[in-house]
């Protein structure tokens, strides 16, 4: 049975048809039949990186939610089976810190007193508490995957993946225990990897001193070394200087104290040579093994051991302090390595950390004792200040790392840690990730291989609670240490049944020793960090190697990631680090890295400043579609960062998705009409005999052209090249294909025409949504399900879009030379556009020829195949072509793009600039045609300089007085720009036409609906009334519906009425003849005068348009004529010539617009005309000017004014112009 197609309506409200396919996606259960259809096809892995379920998805996680979306939809249509399985993140700092704020835990004493089992009950009932919401936010997204089968990282089954992975890493003997310092946050109580505490530096003001250490040997010499961790000051045990700078001995002329400090470093003491003398100078060599007096008397049991004296390392520079420093080996990475190569400290000996894991001093520094470490800087300061030890105190503003979930700073500090050798892998994590590709390649190459190089051992435990407990268990003595690597094996050493691995059911288990008479082994108290979870997830989300083992490795490495930038040295890290470690390859094969989302205002998105829209709220207003579409066409796709603008998501639905929309309305509309009128029925069959037209032909082409492109990018994974060209392709189908064959479409060919033309729309609009599915899976679905009731396969497998496989590109239909023909024809067509913008000449108004010039006669005979397109967009009687630019005096002419070049030539920028105007017109034209140049040493290209064209001054005045040029690297248009009055009355009935075909749309009619058309023109002088009579054959042909005078008896089933004024205000332009000279000042013999303003108000006389042309020229006390003289309604858009009494007035050709700079003011039914210059040349207003114009014509405040428009002054305002505004 043939179904007809259903009615496309003229407006769409594109949220609420979206949520109307995600019913039909619930009705037809979609995502599974993919899924069922496509088993048994070969395999599409595709890891999904857990996100924390404990905050609803922001801009960051839909960007990388529609990337692998795209993604995964593009491979299950290339004809891939594709499991998406949706994980969570449920253990780690996200949740224990959500608890600890509500609980107000402060500390580990009080997790003690709560209990761990409660503690974690806690965490377990917030980890899923915006589940929910992820599932309805993702879906509405248009994104699919499997929330049913999903994994989250607290099942049983995972963390036990999890010990297997880390028993093979123990059994390679890669974990080991030691003490390291790291970064640690203090409101966690736990330390941070390397790659974690990256995540989030600020910019910080802290407190810098400069601390005296006196000499043993000679107590009147003090060493100075600075710091901006004055808390560190108590646990100093040796200072360090480098061997092979230049240091100094000086004297302080103000007080007679002797100092030492680097030579390159005495301006960071004292600002001028007078306030000190230097005494002595040598290598910091020479200071090494120089003992000193402690600062505070806490370890000086420590002097014993060589603490308290003058190290050497090369990490010392000049670059910052005093060129010595202040050394606390448990507070600091390099203090720590210098001083145990100096054996100073020893990695067996107990810790000197009098900081606990809250951040607060411990005893023996009973000074400071319960005191925070970052509160205590400022008694440190004052207690060094009263000792006499301060030297000088100041701040300093620098980057200083914060904990990426408490947001409070970090400290450095010694811990006892968990730790998997990775430095020893450096060479192989460099080789494996050679092997993967990534989207963009310099993120693999610079930003993550740097960071490879560079590998430090990784902190892979906890002190936390809520977590996957590291599964060692060891005996009191640490002789005995058991690593268990499964849920059965746990229960075979400790003879108990586990169902649970957390540590509230873990803790109390104990494996008995093999030594007779030793007590049993207990579990170590730390649990994984849980980006060790989430790198382990290729393994643990299919319980590997428990359960599906042939799945896993049929489906390792996967195919395809995706995340933000940031985890360079987060996810993508770890999985490479556990993947190399444990297979020797990489886990992945091809990954995209994406940039951050910022606010508008360039800021991180903040709910506390409320700096960005709520993503929902902008789905609800604009749909999925157009979100996703606007972050993947930006430039955050190439990691780069993208200003999040609401506006930007607005202008997808206007720019792309009306027009889209509108040409498949006109589709349906003519199919229909086709069945009405014509009686035939269309059926869409591929591989229908193929249109000869040229411009179906093109179409056609372009479409097969632009699928091979969207096939290999995607195979590339380059989403940032393919919807560019996804975008452009929507305009040439909009704005070039339709508009240009509506006629065609609408049947005025005959009925074979409007059949090929039917067909090649409909195909390439089928095509178009194929292609288009996963990028917007809202759109194309709604369009295919009505397009799919006229193609001859018509069954369920073909129910949705979404189920048919992505066609591969027809090469046959692909015709370059019709491409490259057409891509020359909307060139000329542009740069016409441009001509007639640059002139305010609207298209409705006819102009006699339009000339392309070109060297090529290949271009020039491209343009003359689409000649009669060219002369209807232009609306142009004649089109010209010629290679001789000479004969138009026309040449070229150059100058430099000065932002570009003066940035890179700097002091040669005026030489070269010199250089660049002098270039003749054969060096250009040459210029042109290769692309780049040399001057004066410099290799300059096209983007360095910009082509102009010129008429010759004086042998072409009249040629250049008639032809408005503009060029486009070698193709070069001449408009003529003199209209004739046959023309001007042309353009007045087209804009009658566009004035009714308005009225019809806002009276929601359609081309079909029969009408009749009644007019009257209420002004006696106007010529509307006369156009319209001989017109009207041109007007009834256009319209399709009769067209009469308004009868004197009363009209019945009157549908809509408008009163409307034709054209805008009414004004006239102003020349003086030759033989007239502007005086008083005034220097132009042309301008404009406004014979009302606002429209309908205003309206000058005759005497009061002389006074105008008296003051515009300074013509007071002269005596002139008027040519044309009559009133001023009967001069409304001529050119009025003001010539001497004595000269006889010859007829002139009219201006159909201002001669003037002008623009006009729509503010409710008011319609305001500003003038920009007057007379010609003499500039009236700037931008402040021209506010302050509008609004006191307007008679409202200028700064409410501004606040509700100030989007339209952001930029320069265009000649001719419309400015809607709102009051």
């Amino acid at each position: 049975m043939e179904l007809s197609l259903e009615a496309v309506p003229e407006t769409i409200d594109f949220p609420g048809e979206e949520e109307k396919i995600l019913e039909l996606w619930k009705k037809l259960d979609v995502f599974q039949t993919c899924l069922k259809q496509s088993e048994g096809k070969p395999r599409y892995s595709f890891y999904d990186g857990p996100p924390f379920a404990t905050g609803l998805p922001h801009y960051g996680h839909i960007l990388a939610g529609t990337i692998k979306d795209i993604v995964t939809r593009y491979a299950h249509q290339k004809g891939f089976h594709v499991e998406r399985r949706f994980g969570w993140d449920c253990h780690g700092l996200p949740v224990e810190f959500e608890i600890d704020k509500t609980l107000n835990i402060r500390g580990p004493e009080d997790v003690a007193r709560m209990g761990i089992d409660k503690y974690n009950a806690e965490c377990r009932k917030i980890v899923t508490r915006y589940a929910k919401d992820w599932e309805v936010i993702v879906g509405r997204l248009g994104r699919w995957i499997d929330f049913k089968n999903d994994y989250k990282t607290l099942y049983p089954w995972f963390m036990e993946s999890i010990w297997w992975v880390f028993k093979e890493l123990f059994n390679k003997g890669l974990v080991y225990k030691g003490v390291k310092v790291m970064p640690f946050s203090t409101t966690c109580n736990t330390p941070l990897s390397n790659f974690e505490s990256g995540q989030n530096y600020k910019e910080v003001v802290d407190p810098a001193v400069m601390v005296g250490f006196p000499l043993i040997d000679e107590p009147d010499v003090q060493l100075i070394a600075w710091t901006t961790t004055p808390w560190t000051l108590p646990s100093n045990l040796t200072l360090c200087v480098n061997p092979n700078l230049q240091y100094v001995l000086l004297q302080d002329l103000s007080t007679n104290k002797k100092y030492i400090l680097m030579e390159d470093r005495i301006s960071a003491l004292y600002k001028t040579e007078d306030q000190y003398k230097i005494l002595k100078r040598f290598k910091g060599e020479t200071l090494k093994g120089k003992r000193y007096k402690p600062l505070f008397p806490y370890f000086q049991q420590m002097s014993s051991k060589g603490a308290f004296q003058v190290l050497n390392d090369n990490y010392v520079t000049a670059e910052s302090g005093t060129g010595i420093v202040h050394q606390a080996p448990y507070f600091g990475e390099d203090d720590h390595r210098v001083c145990l190569a100096a054996g100073i400290i020893t990695r067996d000996q107990e810790v000197i950390c009098p900081v606990d894991n809250s951040g607060r001093f411990t005893f023996p520094v009973v000074d400071f004792q319960g005191q925070h470490v970052k509160d205590a800087d400022k008694n440190i300061i004052k207690w060094l200040k009263e000792s006499g030890r301060l030297v000088n105190a100041s701040t300093v503003k620098h980057s200083y790392p914060f904990c990426w979930r408490s947001d409070t700073p970090l400290i450095y500090k010694a811990v006892p840690s968990w730790f998997v050798r990775v430095e020893h892998m450096a060479t192989d994590l460099l080789r494996c990730n050679q092997d993967t590709y990534w989207v963009p390649d310099f993120i693999k190459e610079k930003r993550f291989g740097n960071w490879l190089k560079e590998a430090r051992d990784w902190a892979i435990s906890r002190n936390r609670y809520w977590g996957t407990p590291i599964p060692l268990w060891i005996s009191d003595d640490g002789l005995e240490i058991v690593c268990v690597g499964s849920i059965k094996e746990l229960e075979e050493l400790t003879g108990k049944k586990v169902n649970d691995l957390h540590r509230e059911s873990i803790d109390n288990l104990e494996i008995p020793s093999h030594r007779p008479g030793r007590p049993p082994l207990r579990r170590v108290p730390e649990v994984f960090d849980c980006w060790f979870e989430s790198g382990s997830m290729p393994y643990a989300q299919y319980h590997y190697p428990f359960e599906r083992k042939n799945e896993f490795e049929a489906s390792f490495p996967a195919d395809f990631i995706a995340e933000g930038i940031d985890q360079t040295r987060g996810w993508f890290y770890t999985l490479l680090v556990i993947s190399t470690a444990l297979f020797n390859k990489p886990p992945f094969k091809n990954l995209i890295a994406s940039g951050l989302v910022l606010a508008s205002d360039g800021q991180k998105m903040s709910k506390r400043k409320k700096n960005y829209p709520d993503p929902m709220e902008v789905v609800n207003k604009y749909g999925a579609d157009a979100l996703r579409l606007y972050l993947i066409n930006s430039p955050v796709v190439r990691a780069e960062s993208l200003r999040f603008k609401e506006d930007g998501v607005r202008d997808v639905l206007k720019d792309v998705f009306l027009p889209w929309y509108n040409a498949y309305r006109f589709l349906v509309q003519n199919i229909e009409r086709l069945g009405r009128e014509d009686g035939k029925v269309f059926q869409y069959t591929e591989g229908n005999a193929l249109s000869e037209n040229l411009m179906d032909r093109w179409i056609l082409s372009f479409t097969q052209s632009l699928m091979q492109f969207v096939h290999k990018e995607m195979t590339e994974y380059r989403l940032y090249t393919v919807v560019p060209r996804l975008v452009k392709f929507i305009d040439n189908l909009t704005n070039w294909y339709v508009r240009m064959n509506r006629r065609r479409l609408k049947g005025e060919g005959g009925v074979a025409d409007c059949e090929n033309a039917l067909n090649t729309l409909f195909s390439v609009l089928y095509s178009m949504i194929h292609v288009m599915a996963p990028f917007t899976p809202f759109l194309t679905e709604l369009m295919y399900q009505n397009l799919r009731r006229t193609v001859a396969h018509n069954n369920p497998s073909s129910d949705s879009i979404h189920y048919l496989m992505m066609p591969e590109s027809n090469t046959s239909l692909i015709d370059k030379n019709i491409e490259q023909a057409v891509s020359r024809m909307q060139t000329v067509i542009d740069l016409g556009r441009i001509i007639r913008d640059r002139k305010t000449l609207p298209i409705k108004y006819p102009l006699p020829e339009v000339v392309v010039i070109h060297q090529n006669q290949n271009v020039l005979n491209d343009v003359k195949c689409l000649e009669r397109y060219i002369l209807e967009e232009l609306n142009v009687r004649q089109l010209t072509l010629s290679a001789d630019k000479a004969k138009y005096g026309v040449s070229l002419r150059a100058e430099p793009d000065h932002k570009v070049l003066g940035a890179r030539l700097k002091g040669a920028f005026k030489e070269v600039t010199s250089a660049i105007r002098e270039l003749s017109d054969d060096k250009l034209q040459k210029f042109l045609v290769e692309g780049h140049i040399e001057l004066l040493g410099h290799t300059l290209n096209v983007e360095d300089i910009r082509i102009m064209f010129r008429f010759a001054s004086d042998s072409n005045a009249e040629v250049a007085q008639r032809y408005e040029a503009h060029g486009e690297n070698d193709m070069l248009v001449l408009v003529d720009i003199s209209p004739d009055a046959s023309m001007q009355e042309e353009g007045l009935a087209r804009e009658f036409i566009n004035r009714i075909q308005k009225l019809r749309k806002k009276a929601h009619l359609v081309p079909s609906d029969p009408v009749t058309v009644y007019y009257v023109v209420e002004s006696d002088v106007s010529d509307i009334a006369s156009i319209a009579v001989s017109h009207k054959n041109f007007i009834e042909s256009n319209l399709k519906t009769p067209l009469r005078p308004f009868p004197s008896t009363q009209l019945n089933n009157i549908i809509i009425e408008e009163k409307q004024q034709l054209k805008g205000s009414m004004y006239v332009n102003v020349c003086l003849d030759n033989k007239l000279q502007p005086r008083l000042g005034a220097t132009s013999s042309r301008g404009t005068i406004l014979l009302e303003n606002p429209a309908g108000q205003n309206i000058l006389n005759l005497q009061q348009l002389k006074e105008e042309i008296n003051i515009l020229f300074g013509l007071f006390g002269c005596h002139y004529n008027l040519g044309p003289c009559a009133s001023p309604e009967k001069l409304a858009g001529q050119t009025v010539y003001i010539y001497n009494e004595n000269t006889k007035f010859e007829g002139r050709q009219s201006c159909s617009l201002p001669q003037v700079p002008f623009i006009n003011v729509s503010a409710g039914q008011k319609k305001f005309t500003f003038l920009l210059e007057n007379p010609m040349g003499y500039t009236l207003t700037d931008m402040v000017k021209l506010r302050r114009m509008i609004t006191s014509a307007l008679g409202v405040d200028e700064k409410t004014f501004l606040q509700k428009n100030e989007s339209l002054f952001s930029e320069n305002i265009q000649n001719g112009a419309t400015l809607v505004v709102k009051l």
